[in-house]
């Protein structure tokens, strides 16, 4: 019997219908020609030319921007998950990317790149990261959809997480005349799949699980328990639910232009975009962070206090303890003034046992505000410039924000800027900034694998004018005064 040149294994043909979508049949053919043996004896298989991948052809911008109803589904999911979308034809891959996210629900925390096939060896683009990785290839910064599409069933590809190989497909359903001023979703299906579920099958076993009811039978194998599995899953996940207000909250949160920052600021703004990260732009986007800057009179007392208690205390100059403390009676002092006494366990005349003034003395310190000199504790030319005026001393404390020389030093600085800028609750600035920096590449150096913890001289700055000497660790809600000094901070010049 003569060999079938057509026949393809059925294990391989569901292989490439999977890997390789739609793929036309010379090239199914050419990749299982390529497959066989090589030429001679015993030589490897030979590399066909359909694994090399082509440059993307782009269609010239047109002369007027339209827009588009794209159809967004998330493949290979049953009952499928999807998005309807309008965009203008002029948004740019980078933000096209933006919107992907919000709409589908993701946390952009892994890689993606968009391609013009559903073969994995189709014209594709490559993003910063992809750069500094050796890729070589069209970068999507700058590209326009329009470029990509241009008529009603034009299609678009877009890979989520390598890992987990999250495939959407962009349909476009209708050309618009007019393009929308800002994308929008119309309608969609399902919720969003966990992150770093497994992929399509993880999602398909998780989904089924909580489907169930959390029946006990349906528990996926990867979790020992139910309550394991429900305390992985995000609050409230219900794979059923899609919410378009929510939605639209999202991208417009996601596609808002960052706050201006200073010039260190937007650079490393611009490090984490190249790494593919975003929680750093995100804070910096939310409308918060927009908000002012100007600390009045009454909340520029409230929060310099405890520094003018340490500064009224000293005066021109107080001297130290042989061993470099603060004397027990001005230790009294200042506990007593700035409220710690009301807390602190224990006497409140050692500086080396009242943590809270330590921790006062040395931010003053770091903010220029006293000298240590000789034996003597001192006011500088900026304190006594700053003397009876509130104002001029939060205007002071700004401008030497960040602390700190070491790059993770300053960049916890940022990020609790960031935070406490955005009007987090303070209850969450701990959680959040160990969250940021973690997504900028840090690790905590007790095991290299856990996140930072969030503590950094500008944290301890922020809390102390968030009135912490009076509450202890105990700090909680929004402070708008302290929100405008963060954000003053992040926007001198």
């Amino acid at each position: 019997m003569s060999p079938n040149e057509d026949y393809v294994p059925p294990d391989l043909r569901q292989l490439i219908e999977q890997f390789l979508g739609d793929a036309t049949p010379e090239e199914l053919g050419r990749l299982v020609a390529g497959m066989g043996p090589g030429t001679e004896p015993g030589s490897a298989p030979v590399a066909p030319d359909f694994w090399k991948t082509p440059k993307p052809q782009l269609h010239p911008v047109p002369e007027t921007t339209r827009g588009f109803l794209i159809r967004v589904d998330l493949q290979h999911t049953k009952p499928p998950v999807w998005r309807r979308i309008e965009v203008p034809g002029d948004i740019t891959l980078p933000r096209l990317h933006d919107l992907l996210q919000a709409t589908m629900g993701w946390t952009d925390s892994h890689l993606h790149r968009f391609r013009t096939g559903a073969a994995y060896n189709s014209p594709q683009f490559i993003t910063p990261f992809d750069e500094d990785e050796g890729d070589d290839g069209m970068f999507e910064d700058g590209v326009r959809l329009d470029q990509l599409v241009a008529s009603a069933g034009d299609r678009l590809w877009y890979e989520y997480d390598f890992g987990d190989s999250w495939e959407h497909v962009l349909r476009v359903e209708k050309v618009l005349a007019t393009p929308p001023e800002t994308p929008r979703c119309l309608k969609g299906a399902l919720a969003c799949p966990p992150e770093d579920c497994g992929g399509v099958w993880g999602y398909g076993e998780i989904a089924a699980w909580v489907r169930s009811g959390y029946d006990a039978e349906s528990l996926p194998e990867q979790f020992d328990s139910a309550e394991d599995a429900r305390g992985w899953l995000p609050p409230g996940w219900d794979p059923d639910a899609f919410d378009v207000a929510e939605t639209n909250e999202a991208i417009a949160v996601a596609l808002a232009d960052p706050v201006p920052v200073t010039e260190e600021l937007a650079s490393l703004l611009d490090a984490s975009r190249r790494r593919g990260s975003r929680l750093l732009r995100d804070a910096l986007s939310v409308p918060a962070s927009f908000g002012p800057t100007e600390v009045g009179a009454e909340d520029a007392a409230r929060l310099t206090e405890p520094f003018r208690v340490l500064l009224d205390v000293i005066g021109e100059g107080a001297n130290l303890t042989a061993a470099g403390y603060l004397k027990p009676a001005d230790v009294e002092r200042i506990a007593g003034a700035t409220g710690v006494t009301q807390w602190w366990i224990g006497k409140v005349n050692r500086e080396d046992q009242t943590f809270p003034v330590a921790r006062l003395r040395d931010v003053a310190r770091s903010l220029g505000l006293i000298s240590v000199r000789k034996g003597r504790i001192a006011p500088t030319q900026a304190a006594k410039r700053c003397e009876g005026d509130p104002g001029a001393l939060v205007n002071h404390i700004v401008g030497r924000l960040p602390l700190g020389r070491k790059p993770a030093e300053r960049q916890a600085g940022w990020a609790a800027l960031a935070v406490v800028g955005g009007e987090t609750p303070a209850q969450r600035w701990h959680q959040d900034i160990s969250d940021l920096m973690s997504d900028l590449g840090w690790r905590s150096g007790l095991d290299g694998f856990s996140a930072p913890p969030a503590d950094s001289p500008t944290l301890d700055v922020l809390e102390l004018l968030a009135g912490e000497t009076r509450t202890g660790r105990g700090l909680s809600g929004i402070d708008p005064a302290v929100a405008a000094a963060a954000r003053a901070a992040m926007r001198r010049p």
